[in-house]
């Protein structure tokens, strides 16, 4: 299966690709309507532009630094997972977006990074909760936020995963305990980004290690990067993809990604190979 993920309305028909993922809302915060078209896709803690209005909003360190894009390590800002009034605004959005097609991508949830947060919020909401573990009680925020979202999604459940199929990273990184999201989600896709794909073994690898990683009877897609990206290169990035993941999705560049897949038939008609995996 191939699928496109793309903020451009007109490209969610194309019949080039089996389904389209389309950005209702993204990290910067900027958000338009869903469309009934394509799989809806909203970043929910992801939100430069919710945080720079409202700067109490933001996660913070226990050093005092702040989850925004100004840090050498965030390219966009975060909110705290834990403000309630963000999240209800986040489920009557992800309830709309149901409502025009009722399967959902939620994209860019969990914590920013291992670091956060602990602000008064979060800090009130641990002591208050029946959680000793401070890490076991971020994995739950995150699970219970899961939960409330399908609750509303009527169709299949896409949820986009950190790149690091490590045991406990994506735990400690942003408070996602994938077996208990499993419970909720149908697809679990990985965004494999990169502006070239010289080389693909790293690719294989991570695909591989998610592969493993995926409980049974939840499937694996894997979104590679396509604006400017050579065909050749991202038809072997796709070849390497496929042979672990359920679906192959292509990131913002419908045009590149049709060309790939039209040379990829073209040359399964006429028997040629790109060779084998790096």
């Amino acid at each position: 299966m191939y699928g496109v993920v793309t903020r451009n309305e007109p490209e969610l028909d194309w019949p080039s690709f089996d389904r389209a993922f389309y950005e209702v809302k993204d990290v910067t915060g900027r958000a338009v309507e869903p469309e009934a078209e394509g799989v809806n896709m909203i970043s929910c803690f992801g939100d430069t532009a919710a945080g720079e209005a409202k700067p109490d909003l933001v996660p913070v360190s226990e050093d005092g630094e702040r989850a925004t894009r100004e840090q050498p390590y965030f390219d966009w800002g975060y909110v705290c997972p834990s403000r309630e009034r963000y999240r209800e605004g986040l489920l009557e959005m992800i309830e709309d977006a149901a409502a025009a097609n009722p399967d959902v991508r939620l994209d860019d949830v969990g914590f920013p990074r291992a670091e956060y947060c602990h602000c008064e919020h979060c800090e009130a909401a641990f002591a208050d909760s029946e959680f000793e573990d401070w890490w076991a009680w971020r994995e739950a925020t995150i699970t219970e936020f899961v939960a409330e979202a399908t609750d509303r999604i009527p169709g299949k459940v896409y949820f986009t995963l950190y790149p690091d199929p490590y045991p406990g990273h994506l735990e400690e990184r942003a408070g996602l305990d994938v077996d208990a999201l499993a419970e909720y989600v149908d697809e679990f896709v990985v965004p494999l980004y990169d502006t070239h794909y010289g080389t693909t073994y790293w690719l294989e690898t991570i695909a591989k290690g998610f592969r493993s990683r995926i409980p049974d009877g939840v499937d694996l897609g894997i979104e590679l990067y396509a604006v400017e990206v050579e065909v050749d290169n991202l038809i072997h990035a796709t070849e390497v993809a496929e042979a672990y993941a359920d679906g192959v999705y292509f990131g913002y560049d419908a045009s590149q990604a049709q060309a790939a897949l039209r040379r990829m038939k073209a040359d399964a008609r006429d028997g040629e190979s790109h060779g084998a995996p790096e």
